[in-house]
């Protein structure tokens, strides 16, 4: 299986933002990590790309770093010493370095109905090219190395006009090839910003898909409180609580095309409970889950 690093969406337009992040836990001490690469067009000047490197470890607070920003090249990612190929991460940010090679898993997961990915008829999309990937290599940052084997993550994308409003995200792996993914956004237009949180959930068990109609229309059956450390949707038999560990949440400071800004609090060793009617599952430590606010 080929991890589907495509082109890039952006299409030259001013105004715009497109994401590539990693997220993945190290199964032998619990370490997270994550990823983050942007193309930024912004309203006025060139386009450029950026991004930062995260660790979680168990035992201490995150340490991060950033690169960037660089000139836009056409291609796969750049930003000075970090690329991003289909089976290889590799880069430097400070004293965080990384070469990861990955091992793609499951179908694309698309958490926005695929005609808003693919067109980019709505304020932004997300999808998950691969939902279940496993990830070895060596990161390393000040004297600590990590040494990742079939560490489990994923891969994902975001196209669009900028940071919602106000937002959460979950990545839960669920194990045995099924998997969460929650984005609860309330959108930044004038007419929207108003409204509650719109919740676009995908949920894939035993190889099958839930819920089974059109992302959109099903967003409108959830309610999601968006708070922190703490956040929740719920809706059509499902719900879902997160927890972020203040002491392993690392808040940075995002920047829009258009030069408004948002703090994002990210923790890649938060805690999930989801509950299916009957079924149920927990997750400690192992899930990926941010809140963000403009």
């Amino acid at each position: 299986m080929v991890l589907r690093v495509e082109p890039t969406q952006w299409r030259g337009r001013p105004g715009r933002l497109e994401v590539w992040y990693t997220t993945l836990t190290d199964p032998a001490s619990g370490t997270g990590v994550w990823l983050h690469h942007e193309l930024v067009a912004p309203v006025s000047g060139d386009p450029y790309t950026h991004g930062w490197a995260a660790v979680f470890p168990p035992d201490g607070p995150p340490v991060h770093s950033r690169f960037g920003p660089h000139p836009y090249t056409d291609g796969l990612f750049t930003a000075g010493d970090v690329l991003m190929a289909p089976h290889r991460l590799t880069g430097r940010a400070g004293d965080v370095t990384w070469n990861l090679r990955c091992s793609p898993g499951g179908e694309p997961l698309y958490t926005f109905p695929k005609w808003a990915w693919r067109h980019h008829l709505l304020p932004a999309a997300h999808m998950v090219p691969a939902p279940t990937s496993t990830f070895s290599g060596t990161l390393t940052w000040g004297s600590s190395v990590l040494d990742l084997a079939a560490a489990p993550g994923a891969s994902a994308r975001i196209y669009g006009h900028g940071n919602a409003r106000r937002w959460a995200w979950l990545h839960a792996d669920l194990g045995g090839g099924d998997v969460l993914e929650v984005v609860a956004a309330v959108s930044q237009r004038p007419l929207f910003r108003l409204l509650p949180p719109l919740t676009f959930l995908r949920l894939r068990v035993g190889g099958r898909e839930y819920p089974r109609r059109d992302p959109l229309l099903a967003s409108f059956g959830y309610k999601a409180d968006l708070t922190f450390p703490t956040w929740s949707v719920a809706g059509r038999g499902l719900r879902v609580d997160v927890t972020l560990p203040e002491h392993q949440t690392l808040a940075l400071n995002y920047t829009n095309p258009d030069g408004t800004t948002a703090v994002c609090r990210n923790s890649e060793r938060a805690s999930c409970v989801l509950t299916v009617g009957d079924r149920r599952w927990q997750l400690d430590g192992t899930a990926h889950a941010e809140v963000g606010i403009s």
